[in-house]
């Protein structure tokens, strides 16, 4: 069974969510993500012991920064589902595509006609 989730979702995989670090969350909007989330393991079920909890606290560092700038901590998030289940991770996928298309394009992207 192939499931499917939205052409608009990028899927990069690192071996363990604690190897991505804020400059990768920031990066993603630089690059014009409009939202990013972190899709990790279970809470106590980390293979490499502790890098999903790693990967919640710069989630949570990456939504702060964001917020301080006057933009909606919403648009970085994190997700704890077991790598077995797929209809999960598109129920999320699909979820946080439709807050974020509700908040709106990143406002780190400029519109083409005021491109500098």
């Amino acid at each position: 069974m192939r499931l499917q989730y939205s052409p608009n979702v990028k899927i990069i995989m690192v071996p363990c969510t604690g190897r991505v670090d804020i400059l990768h969350l920031l990066k993603a909007f630089e690059d014009g993500a409009d939202g990013v989330y972190v899709a990790g393991c279970m809470e106590g079920d980390c293979h490499y012991l502790t890098g999903n909890l790693k990967a919640r606290r710069r989630v949570e560092y990456v939504q702060k920064v964001l917020e301080s700038m006057g933009v909606e901590p919403e648009r970085v998030a994190m997700y704890n589902m077991s790598a077995a289940d797929g209809p999960r991770f598109v129920q999320v996928a699909e979820e946080f595509k439709s807050k974020i298309q509700e908040l709106g394009p990143s406002p780190f992207i400029k519109p083409k006609d005021q491109a500098a």
